[in-house]
C-alpha cells in the first residue's frame, strides 16, 4: 500500500469508523425510524446507551445535558 492510499484510508476511517455503532446500530436505527417516523437520537441512544462515568454527579450530568453533550 502506498503512503497516499494509506492516507486516503485514514481519512475514510475518520469519516466512517469501522465500529459496531456505525456497522450495526446506526443502520438498525435508520430502519426503525423509517417505520416509526420518530426522532433519530432517542433510537440511537436506546440501541447503544452511553457508558456512565461513576465519577460524575447528577448535577454534572445535568450540566452536560444542557450543553448538548449527553
Amino acid at each position: 500500500m502506498t503512503q497516499a492510499e494509506f492516507m486516503r484510508w485514514s481519512e475514510f476511517y475518520r469519516s466512517y469508523p469501522f465500529d459496531d455503532f456505525h456497522r450495526f446500530h446506526r443502520p438498525a436505527a435508520l430502519i426503525a425510524r423509517s417505520f416509526s417516523g420518530g426522532e433519530m437520537r432517542p433510537l440511537l441512544e436506546w440501541l447503544q446507551p452511553r457508558e456512565e462515568d461513576d465519577s460524575l454527579t447528577d448535577a454534572d450530568r445535568d450540566l452536560f445535558r444542557a450543553a448538548g453533550a449527553f
